[in-house]
């Protein structure tokens, strides 16, 4: 069935003992317990290997989770309560739950979606992207691989996806282990890819995802209800897309009737993507591409007197840890003021963050602070955050933030 032989591994059975803090977390269903919150684990564990958490006080199960050595979230959680048996039946009705909750997109013209979103779907660490007929799995543990194969089978029962490609994190490309069972980046796993460029449908847009090299996946699927409605909003519209990446928001302006839309980013190949992807709508509009440095550009623009009727700014995570937090803020405020200078009167400046350390309301606050300081009058039209395909189910979960404003003078 499968391109590789996947070796059976026998996950071992481990009782583990946690602190007061711990079985509260476990009770409130939080996915992740720390190795400091561990008091006693029956014998030593392997990544993979089933974690039965016992009460604080009492001798009972309260749930079930898988051990992870390499990480300071010593075991992610998959099972609430007492009573799981870790097989087929158990991955599938979880994997069916999540599909579920996709329907309503899938009515859509939308035929790519996020079907598992690790943590917030009971699968840390394991994310599986579907664009059209191919499904791509990206891994961040080797929690994982002793019950890869089962997990395999029961996504393609439920997508009917014709090609199976695994992505690895940077931590599992580097994992002697899993180079030892003959697994790598970019590999096809199941069927056939005629072209690692996959063309999908969004909202009934066009696009194309490099699955084999392009960045997590090969595209940003959370933006996707954002993109929609900038394209709405870019009708007869100069458009600024700054942090472009493949051009999601560039496309769905220019395919929705945008005059002109400039794309910058650091990246001259991610340009040359955005550049392609608008060729697979019919438009009429100006598709003009700038190179560089966000913050540089955006200065320069504004010495020039450039002004557009659409500014959106999406820019990468700016903090990946706790101490990176201050230095984001500072830039998503620096980023705020020079979106404010470039946006015309009664234009809509559009700013969001993916930074999971910067709450939405820190994010929010920034924003408006920066948009008071420039002294131009405005008034906050949305604030929006996942799509229905990233649905949050712990704090921790949520990264995605954006709100829309518009300049009134």
């Amino acid at each position: 069935m499968f391109h590789t032989a996947f070796p059976e591994i026998q996950p071992q059975i481990l009782a583990v003992k946690v602190t007061a803090n711990g079985e509260r977390l476990v009770r409130q269903h939080h996915p992740w317990i720390f190795s400091e919150s561990i008091t006693k684990i029956n014998k030593d564990g392997h990544a993979g290997d089933i974690a039965i958490i016992f009460s604080h006080s009492k001798n009972r199960p309260i749930g079930v989770g898988l051990y992870d050595p390499q990480s300071d979230i010593r075991i992610k959680m998959l099972h609430f309560g007492s009573g799981a048996t870790l097989n087929a039946e158990f991955f599938s009705e979880k994997i069916t739950h999540a599909y579920k909750l996709r329907l309503k997109l899938l009515e859509t013209e939308t035929n790519s979606y996020r079907l598992l979103f690790g943590e917030n779907d009971g699968f840390p660490g394991f994310i599986v992207d579907v664009y059209a007929q191919v499904m791509v799995v990206k891994l961040y543990s080797e929690i994982w691989l002793p019950y890869f194969e089962t997990i395999l089978k029961e996504l393609l029962a439920t997508t009917k996806a014709e090609t199976v490609v695994l992505r690895l994190s940077r931590k599992l490309q580097e994992s002697k282990k899993v180079s030892a069972l003959q697994l790598h980046d970019g590999q096809i796993l199941f069927g056939i890819l005629k072209d690692e460029n996959v063309l999908f449908v969004e909202h009934g847009i066009n696009f194309a995802a490099n699955v084999i090299q392009g960045h997590k996946t090969g595209y940003f699927l959370d933006h996707r209800e954002n993109r929609r409605r900038v394209g709405i909003l870019s009708r007869n519209k100069t458009v600024l897309d700054v942090f472009s990446y493949a051009g999601g928001f560039s496309v769905h302006a220019l395919a929705n009737g945008a005059t002109e839309v400039t794309s910058v980013d650091i990246s001259k190949q991610a340009l040359e993507v955005a550049s392609e992807n608008a060729t697979l709508n019919i438009n009429s509009g100006k598709h003009l591409t700038l190179c560089g440095d966000a913050f540089v550009i955006l200065q320069e623009l504004i010495s020039e007197g450039k002004q557009y009727d659409v500014v959106v700014i999406d820019p990468p995570s700016f903090a990946k840890n706790k101490k990176e937090i201050k230095i984001a803020l500072k830039k998503y405020a620096q980023l705020a003021r020079l979106g404010i200078d470039l946006t015309k009167k009664r234009g809509k400046l559009i700013l969001a963050s993916c930074s999971s350390r910067v709450v939405a309301e820190d994010f929010f606050k920034i924003n408006s602070e920066a948009l008071k300081s420039q002294k131009r009058r405005f008034e906050v039209q949305l604030k929006t955050q996942h799509d229905i395909d990233h649905p949050v189910t712990f704090p921790e979960g949520a990264y995605l933030k954006t709100a829309y404003y518009k300049l009134l003078d």
